[in-house]
Order: C-alpha cells, then sequence, then structure tokens
C-alpha cells in the first residue's frame, strides 16, 4: 500500500479546518515555549536555586514526569470530553506554571511550577492531534501530525532564540513572566473560535461508564500491536534530542566541548531548525508511501547512534566543530521520526479510541527523556562530570527500544492489512 485508506464519512478539510485547526497549534505552540524554557536557563537556574547537576535534572525529570503520567488519563477526557474542554484546562495550567516558575523564590516551589507546567503541556499535543483528526481526511494525517510537531519546534526556537535573550538581557523574574502573556492571548483565541468539528461531522454517541469505560478503552487499545509499536517507535526515537534541548544540551556543548553560551546557543538552534526541515520531508513522504514509516525510524535511530558515538568517542580534547554540527542536523530528526508513532498507532485504533492510543503512545518518548534525563545527571556527579560515560546512557535505551520494535513489527503489518481490508470492504457496501 502507498497511501493510508480514505474512509467513509471523512471530514473535508479546507482553509477552515485549517484556521480551526491553527488555533489548537498555536496553543501547543506556547506550550512547547514554557516546556523548553529551562533548556536556555539551565545553568541560570543551577546558580540562582544553588543545585547540582542531579538537583537540575529534577526539574526536567519532574516536569517530564507528570507529562508522561498524564498521558492516557488525558487521551480518556479528550475522547469524552472533547478537545476544547481539554485544552483550555492545559492553557490555565501551563500558564500557571510558568507564572509561578517566575516569582519561585526557593527550589521547592520552583520544582512545583514545573510540574503544574508539565501537567497543562501534557494536554495540549493529544487534543491537537484529536483536532487534526477531527477536521482533515484520514490520508492527511501523517502531514498534519508533522506539521504539529513543526509548530512545537517552532515554539523550541522562540525558547532558544527570544527567551534566552530575555533572560540575560530583563532577567529571571521578567522573562519568565512575560512569556507568560503569551498563554493569556491564545487562551482567549481558544475560548472564542475553537471547535471540536465540523457540522455534519460529531462523532457518534458512545457510552461512558465511569471505570468500566476506563478499563475497556485502555485494554482495547493496548491489545492493538499497532499502539505498542507506536509506543516504542515514539520512545527510541524522541529521547536523544529531547535530552539535548531540554537540559543537557548547553551545559555538554559549553563545559565539555569548550564552547561559548553564543555558538551553543547556535547548536542548539540548528537542532531545532533541522527538525522543522525534516518534518516536512518526512511528513510529505509518509503521506505518499506509508510503507517508509519503519525504514525511516530505524534509520534515524541508527544515524543518531553513530553521530552520538563518534562525537563522544572523539580522541581529541574536543570534538570538532563540523562533527558538533552533524550531530545536531542529525539530532534534528528525532522529533519527526518520533511523530512516525503515531502513524503506527492512528490506523490501528477507530475514533473514539484515538485519543487514548495517542496518550499511550505519546508515553513513550517522554519516559524515555526522563529516564535519560536522571541518568545524565546521576552519571555526571558519580564521574567528576565526565560527559561522555554520562551520554552513553542513550544507547542503552536505544538498544532497548530496537528490541522491542522488531519484535512487534510484524503482528503490527499484519492487523493492519486486516483493518485496511475491512475499511475498503465496509466503503464498497456504503449506500449512495
Amino acid at each position: 500500500m502507498s497511501r493510508p485508506a480514505v474512509l467513509p464519512g471523512d471530514p473535508p478539510g479546507g482553509r477552515r479546518a485549517m484556521a480551526v485547526w491553527g488555533i489548537g497549534v498555536s496553543v501547543y505552540f506556547v506550550a512547547v515555549i514554557f516546556r523548553t524554557s529551562l533548556g536556555v536557563a539551565g545553568l541560570d537556574a543551577a546558580d540562582r536555586f544553588h543545585v547540582n547537576a542531579s538537583a537540575l535534572s529534577t526539574f526536567s525529570i519532574l516536569q517530564l514526569l507528570v507529562y508522561a503520567g498524564m498521558q492516557i488519563p488525558v487521551g480518556l477526557l479528550v475522547d469524552r470530553l472533547g478537545t476544547k474542554k481539554v485544552l483550555t484546562l492545559g492553557v490555565v495550567l501551563f500558564t500557571a506554571g510558568q507564572l509561578g516558575f517566575a516569582f519561585s523564590p526557593s527550589y521547592g516551589t520552583a520544582l512545583a511550577s514545573r510540574a503544574l507546567l508539565g501537567c497543562g503541556d501534557a494536554m495540549t499535543f493529544i487534543s491537537v492531534l484529536r483536532l487534526g483528526t477531527r477536521w482533515f481526511p484520514a490520508r492527511r494525517g501523517p502531514l498534519v501530525a508533522q506539521l504539529a510537531g513543526l509548530a512545537g519546534m517552532a515554539g523550541n526556537l522562540v525558547s532558544t532564540l527570544v527567551l534566552a535573550r530575555l533572560l540575560h538581557g530583563v532577567g529571571w523574574t521578567a522573562a519568565f513572566a512575560g512569556s507568560a502573556l503569551a498563554g493569556v492571548v491564545v487562551l482567549v483565541l481558544l475560548l472564542l473560535f475553537l471547535k471540536d468539528h465540523p457540522e455534519g461531522h460529531e462523532p457518534e454517541p458512545f457510552p461512558h461508564r465511569g471505570a468500566a469505560y476506563v478499563r475497556r478503552q485502555i485494554a482495547a487499545s493496548w491489545r492493538e500491536p499497532g499502539t505498542r509499536l507506536g509506543l516504542w517507535v515514539h520512545f527510541t526515537t524522541q529521547f536523544p534530542a529531547m535530552v539535548f534541548l531540554l537540559l543537557w544540551g548547553l551545559p555538554f556543548l559549553v563545559e565539555a566541548q569548550g564552547l561559548s553560551r553564543a555558538t551553543a546557543g547556535e547548536l542548539l538552534t540548528l537542532v531545532v531548525l533541522s527538525n522543522m526541515v525534516v518534518g516536512l520531508v518526512y511528513g510529505q513522504v509518509v503521506a505518499r508511501h506509508h510503507e517508509a514509516r519503519l525504514p525511516l525510524a530505524l534509520g534515524t535511530v541508527g544515524v543518531t547512534a553513530l553521530l552520538w558515538a563518534a562525537t563522544l568517542a572523539y580522541p581529541g580534547e574536543h570534538a570538532p566543530m563540523w562533527l558538533l554540527i552533524v550531530l545536531c542536523v542529525v539530532l534534528g530528526s528525532c522529533g519527526p521520526a518520533s511523530m512516525l508513532g503515531f502513524d503506527f498507532a492512528r490506523p490501528a485504533n477507530p475514533p473514539e479510541r484515538q485519543g487514548t492510543a495517542s496518550g499511550i503512545t505519546n508515553m513513550g518518548g517522554f519516559v524515555a527523556s526522563m529516564t535519560t534525563l536522571l541518568a545524565v545527571g546521576v552519571l555526571l556527579d558519580a564521574t567528576d562530570e565526565n560527559y561522555s560515560v554520562a551520554f552513553s546512557s542513550v544507547f542503552v535505551l536505544q538498544a532497548l527500544g530496537v528490541t522491542q520494535i522488531l519484535r512487534l513489527r510484524g503482528r503490527a503489518a499484519r492487523r493492519e492489512r486486516e483493518r485496511l481490508v475491512a475499511s475498503r470492504v465496509e466503503t464498497v457496501h456504503v449506500p449512495a
């Protein structure tokens, strides 16, 4: 098969779909700015709160722990309540978290603020994916998902370029409090203009009966090999770049590679720009050639591992600039590759389970990121800041993920072929 099936009852897409979906994406854009703001403020946070590497990593670990833990509950909420209500709650929470972080007087209150931010952030991406499936035809799914990821990377770019300058220009409190105003803006847009679905495409009523409904949704989604394959694809591909951008990239480039903050910031920006370009390419390729999903995912993992190994094992005191540039370009492909996980989970589940399945899939990369953030921080403290040893933990998680992908790929492919045949039969028998 070269394209996803065109299913009966597909929404029409069009300009209105782009406008409504764009509002949801703008919420995700702001959430990513807030999520990645610590990545450009890691060294400042260490000085402000007087903490070591392990304690510094706890900021991001707690944020990701909350994010990952919320994915299945958020998926269930999106399936039950719809996109608008869940996004509204998310905006309120992540804006409050960013504002709280701006005024935190101590390490403890700053931790609580990042946890609140992570809770709100957790409600955005799955909601945007669900919004895309409600407003665009199924064949547009891979491209729409990659474009959503592209918007997230644009948010990362803003935090890297704009927030970093604000931080060193106007100071900690003014920079973080000022950025929180973006949350207020998207909240107003969301309340005024966002709709869950176009007219005539309301979802069929589905019984919601408390704990029994929750168990059914989770169990039915997990039984699908495509959902589990999507989770492991997301797990294996996303975390190297996430760890680099979210916290440890700047310290690695400055302290281990001897670069200035300005040069390190430019390399972080390169990761984001590479992500945006590769995201467009991957989206177009998968939209036209659905069978390219797994080769793209595994190829990204292999090249990422190769470049990390070359950088960490370089015999000189510092890796040469050309190698660091190539590493950052390759890290930029990790985000788009992680989006391929949703392209395995989406066709494996009916519309009423899309939020739950996306939540399960989205847990993968954030669990891996959280684990690696902790491992790097602990190993840095244990080895007197030996970054080569600390970042070697990347290879352990990659090996685990690739093993699971190879184990599940056959079952997922067979099940997807069965669903495709069934959908074609259903299309043939739909009355004119």
